[in-house]
């Protein structure tokens, strides 16, 4: 794995270890979960059980108790049975909006480093209507880590646009990698254009795909602790080494404390994603009182209040 800092590792028995990051200045951020420790060196770590191998499978609907609506595409997987528990539409082919963005961190993951000095060009700029920003300028400065956090946390277009063409050299390289990937991981029915998940022809993804990316991206702890944040403050710099602070929260509703998971099931965060072509899509990593660990995804439901009550719906079928 590439990641250079003290990271998060989510262990199956224990609860979610979460710790700051060392020398990294005008960084700072909170988490849902936590646990205390006099001694950072004394933490036995644990990981999922490989989350590579013995993938679910599905072929068609499974499941009848959770009532969705009828263009809604969603699944439950059952990573340590490597079960599928629920299923319905999972291999239509939609938009996925934001949760693109789990692709494009797993291969800045895979291609780059935490520690890249990541410099925004004119590809930067986003100019799509409503569309989430921080507002980067060209010659704007900020590392890897950075970025990865302002964009699974706040969901930034602009910064994916950031990460792909400081990764791969290009916007247009970094997409051939993404499509590239998701072959290599079994997402055959999926198909990239850009890094942020603004609509765009031919983009499309499947929620059992979805399942795959996200299995994927969670063998790179540092992927499993950026999802699991509330908030973050850091402080990047502009071409004039100027300083720019920014604060963001989490746009998950769960980790918010907005909406509560069902009892007996802890949301441990995910991602989130809206666009008018692709609706309200949410993918989870969640456990049972075990440790167990599950991944849950919606795609294009038809406004925020039907997702969380949808998704409430569906991580109940965890302790049914």
């Amino acid at each position: 794995m590439r990641c250079t800092n003290k990271l998060l590792l989510i262990g199956v028995y224990s609860l979610v270890l979460m710790l700051g990051l060392t020398g990294c200045a005008g960084i700072s951020y909170s988490s849902k979960y936590s646990v205390s420790s006099s001694s950072q060196d004394s933490i036995e770590f644990m990981t999922f059980p490989t989350f590579a191998s013995d993938l679910c499978v599905v072929s068609g609907d499974i499941g009848s108790d959770v009532e969705m609506g009828e263009k809604v595409s969603a699944g439950l997987f059952d990573l340590r049975k490597k079960q599928t528990l629920y299923a319905k539409n999972v291999n239509m082919q939609v938009q996925p909006a934001s949760l693109t963005k789990v692709m494009t961190a797993l291969v800045a993951l895979k291609y780059g480093s935490l520690d890249q000095n990541l410099v925004a060009g004119s590809d930067v700029y986003v100019t799509e209507s409503g569309a989430q920003k921080i507002g980067l300028k060209e010659g704007d400065k900020m590392t890897l880590d950075q970025a990865l956090r302002v964009l699974l946390i706040y969901s930034a277009n602009d910064v994916a646009n950031l990460i792909a063409s400081n990764v791969a050299g290009s916007i247009d390289e970094f997409v051939t990698l993404m499509n590239k990937e998701a072959l290599e991981i079994g997402a055959t029915n999926s198909h990239f254009m850009n890094p942020n998940g603004l609509t765009q022809d031919d983009h499309y993804v499947t929620a059992y795909d979805m399942y795959l990316i996200f299995n994927a991206a969670m063998e790179y702890d540092i992927f499993a602790e950026i999802i699991n944040m509330t908030d973050y403050t850091t402080t990047y710099y502009d071409n004039s080494g100027n300083a720019k602070e920014i604060s963001i929260s989490s746009t998950n509703l769960y980790l918010r404390g907005d909406k509560q998971a069902p009892s007996g099931v802890t949301v441990i965060g995910g991602k989130t994603g809206t666009t008018n072509a692709a609706g309200h899509c949410l993918i989870l990593l969640s456990r049972d009182t075990s440790g167990n660990p599950y991944i849950s995804v919606i795609m294009r439901d038809t406004d925020s209040g039907s997702l969380y009550s949808d998704m409430s719906s569906l991580l109940n079928e965890i302790v049914n």
